[in-house]
């Protein structure tokens, strides 16, 4: 199946805003505190994730079977549940390792010079292997430290906090950093008119 065309709802638009693959990918699932909003509704939006993502061996959208999408919200899950035991410091559930670990030891995207970006035999599975490499770098490396999640309690966004005082609260500025914004203004006008 090729990629589906973006969707009419702004709020299924896939968020780019964790700084890592392995993140922007987990956040196909939103609202994870709330009524869980799922960005890969079928195979044709989980081939336009891997376009967007830029992990497609082609020009032309990876196509994805239903037996790919199912392994890859999975994979998704499995990946959540790793990022977040080992943000906790805690030890992550067997299955999600053992899940994570078999997604990752599959062959990967293999980088190319010129004008394709990538190869693959398999490209929607080599997109998924590349995501799980990902996660595993993340959380064994320095870089988990400076993982989080988003402070907006209607969001679950988790992000790498890539600012130098290391202190950025919101996924994106233009997402929840300008909600917060807002909420804050209306709040502060409201107590200095007195309602």
């Amino acid at each position: 199946m090729t990629g589906s065309p973006a969707p009419a709802d702004p709020a299924l638009a896939f968020p780019f805003v964790g700084g890592r693959p392995c993140l922007d990918f987990v956040a196909t699932l939103g609202k994870r505190h709330a009524t869980p909003l799922e960005r890969i509704p079928d195979a044709g939006a989980l081939a336009r994730w891997f376009t967007e993502a830029e992990l497609t061996a082609a020009d032309t959208p990876a196509r994805v079977t239903a037996r790919e999408l199912t392994d890859a919200r999975l994979l998704r899950e499995a990946l959540y549940g790793l990022v977040r035991a080992a943000m906790a410091g805690q030890r992550p559930d067997p299955a999600d390792v053992e899940r994570v670990n078999a997604v990752a030891a599959q062959p990967d995207l293999a980088p190319q010079l010129g004008p394709v970006r990538w190869t693959a035999r398999t490209p929607a599975r080599a997109a998924l292997s590349t995501v799980a490499r990902d996660a595993v770098l993340l959380v064994r490396g320095p870089l988990l430290e400076r993982v989080k999640e988003c402070e907006n309690p209607d969001c679950s966004l988790l992000f790498l906090d890539d600012s130098q005082a290391r202190r950025r609260r919101w996924c994106s500025m233009d997402r929840c950093g300008n909600l917060a914004k807002i909420a804050g203004y209306r709040s502060r006008s409201r107590a200095a008119s007195g309602r």
